[in-house]
């Protein structure tokens, strides 16, 4: 009997940070630990995409267009992936197709290799651009269901869409599970549909650990056929994040799986991982209690500690458990949205309101508001007429391709931002204004001064003998 063979993808360098430390890793510790995944003989490396994109350049001002390049040139063997939010790239905003088309070049010009695109909705024409755009330049594309619990998102409805992935020419598939609901029972049923829709392209499982069950639903996963695990270095498995690289090949050999991995340098990059938290104050992911209200509400677990915080700010922290019951009550009012970002926003925002205002929907945010009216793609349930006509307040609804609603952005970005000194400048400024722009280009290069020594033993022994010796004096009592 042939042995089943399965790779992996680590996502330690952009997912499991993004979870775990708020896509706070600087480029100077990724150079670091990136040529050591390297050597361990995953299928491609997760970097750059989504949020750690944005953060690079609001918060850490550091070009994210510069850290594919850096990145690239240390890591030589194995392909380097860039994630993006389709027609919405790395924002939560809808972008035109000359946009689009230009950030799939420029992402393989920065030494990028792999692709996996997804749409928050499922909704397949806000794939097509991007997928044709990314195969056009040569990236390989693994393109993303995301996966939800509710009455119509069914195995067929996943089938349906992997088939139109398929259509498209994409290279492989994964099952995006970003809030940690698929269970073992789930998967009995849901990965032989996908399978059989895939035909012979890799499918792939991308499964968060926010109940508990994603590593003993990966491992099955892989049983009933699934052909590549996304996986995340020990101490940032876990919790919001992914399950441990580690943990998952030690568990599938003892099955009997193959799994061609070294995980020597993987042991190597855990343990500078534990220095870099230990010394800059990071948590290290723990694994999750299981909460079966997580099924309920299914917010991710970085959206429920941003709002945990928020709430705390406006005195109404007790009001957390109230707020995320109005938030399932708001999705199944507005057809089952699936709750990833912008859409967890969007639905918490919602939930807020309704809570704190005198009538539910008394107050909708402008983005609900064309959520309903189809400007951001498909709604997979239906909307209560009366709820429909309240929110939209007699507007039509869009049933066109979303991009097909936009114009081209970049000849007016050249004429009011430019000239720029390249392409990779035009796609910020058409991404960001001209505050965060200046501010990212006047913080001048990428430093990587902060590269640990060849062991982080060794880098917290020069740590403390470059601290200044101070001097003290012994009590009487001491000094007898």
């Amino acid at each position: 009997m042939t042995q089943h063979k399965i790779s992996l993808i680590d996502v330690t360098l952009r997912d499991a940070h993004q979870c775990l430390w708020a896509t706070r890793m600087s480029t100077a510790v990724i150079a670091d630990l990136a040529p050591r995944l390297d050597r361990a003989g995953f299928e491609a490396i997760d970097l750059v995409g989504g949020a750690v994109f944005d953060v690079c350049v609001r918060f850490l001002r550091e070009d994210p267009w510069e850290r594919m390049r850096l990145i690239s040139g240390l890591v030589r063997e194995t392909p380097l992936i860039t994630m993006t939010r389709g027609q919405s790239l790395f924002t939560f905003e809808f972008f035109p197709d000359d946009v689009v088309e230009l950030t799939a070049e420029r992402i393989f010009a920065n030494g990028m290799r792999y692709h996996t695109p997804y749409d928050a909705l499922n909704d397949i024409r806000n794939l097509e651009v991007p997928v044709r755009a990314a195969k056009r330049v040569g990236l390989y594309t693994a393109a993303g269901v995301v996966f939800t619990v509710s009455p119509v998102h069914t195995d067929a409805y996943y089938a349906g869409k992997i088939r139109a992935l398929v259509a498209l020419g994409v290279d492989a598939v994964f099952l995006k599970d970003p809030s940690g609901l698929l269970t073992p029972t789930r998967i009995e049923t849901l990965v032989p549909v996908a399978k059989a829709a895939c035909g012979a392209l890799p499918l792939h499982i991308h499964s968060h650990c926010l109940s508990g069950l994603a590593p003993s639903v990966v491992l099955r996963a892989v049983e009933l056929g699934v052909d590549v695990v996304h996986t995340a270095t020990s101490p940032l498995a876990n919790g919001a994040s992914h399950p441990a690289t580690e943990q998952l090949v030690a568990n599938a050999r003892r099955r009997g799986l193959g799994v061609g991995l070294d995980l020597v340098p993987v042991e190597e990059v855990a343990e500078r991982l534990r220095y870099v938290a230990a010394r800059d104050g990071r948590p290290l992911g723990q694994i999750a209690e299981y909460d079966a209200f997580l099924f309920e509400h299914q917010m991710p677990g970085g959206m429920i500690s941003n709002l945990k915080s928020q709430l705390a700010a406006l005195g109404m922290q007790d009001r957390l458990g109230q707020i995320l019951e109005e938030a399932a009550l708001v999705r199944a009012d507005l057809g089952y949205p699936i709750l990833v970002s912008p859409f967890a926003q969007f639905i918490v925002t919602q939930a807020v309101l309704n809570v704190v205002g005198e009538e539910r929907y008394a107050t909708v945010p402008n983005e609900v508001r064309k959520y309903v009216l189809g400007q951001y793609g498909e709604i997979a349930g239906t909307i209560d007429p009366n709820l429909f006509d309240r929110i939209t307040r007699g507007a039509e609804q869009n049933h066109a391709r979303p991009g097909d609603l936009l114009p081209p952005a970049l000849p007016r970005v050249r004429a009011e931002r430019g000239p720029f000194a390249s392409d990779d400048d035009l796609l910020l400024a058409a991404f960001y204004s001209p505050q965060e722009t200046g501010a990212l280009q006047a913080a001048g290069p990428i430093r990587l001064e902060d590269t640990l020594a060849e062991s982080p033993l060794l880098t917290l022994v020069k740590e403390i003998a470059a601290r200044p010796i101070r001097s003290f004096h012994l009590s009487r009592r001491a000094a007898r």
